[in-house]
């Protein structure tokens, strides 16, 4: 018998690296990546071949990482929380959001046009990422600089709204 192959020399394609690069742009909106650093890790996302290469970019970062570095899927789903629309399943802390959840109603243009003219977070009240707008809401918007890069961060890679589905183009 063959010894079973390292999953992290798995080969990634476009889709691996896209979800890389736009959970590194929520690390760089939440603040936890400078700029420089962000454009550094967005390159090497890009030059990624395998597995191994993307998961060295999150090793010092909590959660959300990409899908492939998620925990194993429970065997019974989880509680819908009180409020959710039918069908959606709730982003739990500590798990990157899933990819199978469908799109959201929750257009990326809106949010970041939103973001972009008020400095007061409105586009994460939008799409229900109502922490990070209550944040936003009482610094200004980071005077202002925090909304804007939040702004242009959600038109170029979008996100995902409070129940961890994709916004729509």
């Amino acid at each position: 018998m063959s010894q079973p192959a390292d999953p992290d020399a798995v080969r990634i394609g476009n889709l691996e690296r896209e979800d890389a690069m736009r959970i590194l742009g929520e690390h760089f909106t939440a603040g936890r990546l400078q700029v420089d650093e962000y454009d550094q890790r967005v390159n090497q996302a890009t030059a990624a071949t395998t597995r191994a290469h993307l998961r060295v970019l999150f090793t010092d970062l909590p959660a959300p990482y990409p899908p492939f570095m998620a925990p194993p899927v429970w065997s019974a789903p989880p509680p819908r929380p009180v409020g959710a629309p039918p069908g959606a399943i709730p982003v739990y802390p500590g798990l990157a959001p899933r990819h199978d959840l469908g799109v959201s109603d929750k257009s990326k243009v809106v949010a970041g046009i939103l973001q972009l003219i008020t400095p007061f977070g409105l586009g994460r009240f939008y799409i229900g990422h109502t922490g990070v707008g209550i944040a936003q809401l009482l610094t200004c918007g980071g005077f202002g600089i925090w909304t804007l890069v939040d702004g242009i961060v959600l038109l170029v890679n979008g996100g995902t709204d409070g129940y961890g589905r994709r916004l729509r183009d």
